[in-house]
């Protein structure tokens, strides 16, 4: 999943983003109101983490203007304000959730995969395709000669495939997605990881493949006899 943390305190931005990057989000980072608005917008995001007290525009501004655009991604708020009124203004504005500093960061992220998980296509921390697992808490792929625990790409990448089962996925957009707009990363680093992917898939005994498209990109499909 890709996560858009506006958190303008850069030490606590910094610690942030780290422990979503453990815990297998891609994140892009921002330190203003008005880049959460722009890069919000885009809806490339599956949450967005969102300080309120930040310059150049306020989190709740931002907020409100990402929603009367039509933006429907989940919104968790961060703030050092523990009033009542503040929250009620929050959620008002079109947060999902409220969380106010200081807090746990196991909190936090039970916060984001609560969140996420009432987005229509997210129903469970269970993936399921043809006779694989993929456990969205673990990280564990799972088949009948055993599992794996995939690494963050690896994870993203499989988690992208399993909630869009015979779907075409471009090269593009698991670039965007995963390495982000600004990556440095060439766009054949897509295809090493499907081959990664596609070696745990083999040995696992999965009845599912990857299939590339020529020039287009890759779905997820089951194998038939």
């Amino acid at each position: 999943m890709r996560i858009l943390l506006a958190e303008d305190e850069r030490e606590l931005s910094n610690a942030l983003s780290a422990v979503l990057k453990h815990n297998n989000y891609s994140v892009d980072v921002v330190y203003n109101g008005r880049e959460a608005y722009e890069y919000g917008i885009t809806e490339n995001y599956d949450c967005i983490i969102l300080d309120i007290m930040m310059p150049v525009m306020d989190g709740i501004e931002a907020l409100k203007i990402m929603r009367e655009k039509g933006c429907q991604t989940p919104v968790l708020l961060l703030t050092a304000k523990s009033e009542v009124c503040d929250r009620i203004t929050g959620l008002d504005s079109g947060a999902d959730d409220y969380l106010t500093k200081p807090f746990a960061m196991g909190e936090l992220l039970a916060r984001l995969r609560a969140i996420t998980r009432r987005k229509p296509n997210i129903a469970s921390d269970l993936l399921r395709a043809g006779n694989i697992t993929l456990n969205r808490e673990s990280f564990e792929l799972k088949g009948e000669n055993g599992s794996f625990r995939l690494a963050n790409r690896e994870y993203q990448m499989m988690e992208m495939l399993m909630s869009n089962p015979n779907v075409l996925i471009s090269t593009e957009k698991f670039m965007d997605r995963i390495w982000g707009y600004d990556s440095d990363a060439e766009i054949n680093v897509v295809w090493v990881y499907i081959s990664y992917l596609r070696k745990k898939l083999a040995a696992l005994n999965a009845d599912v493949r990857i299939k590339a498209v020529r020039g287009a990109g890759y779905t997820l499909e089951e194998i038939y006899d």
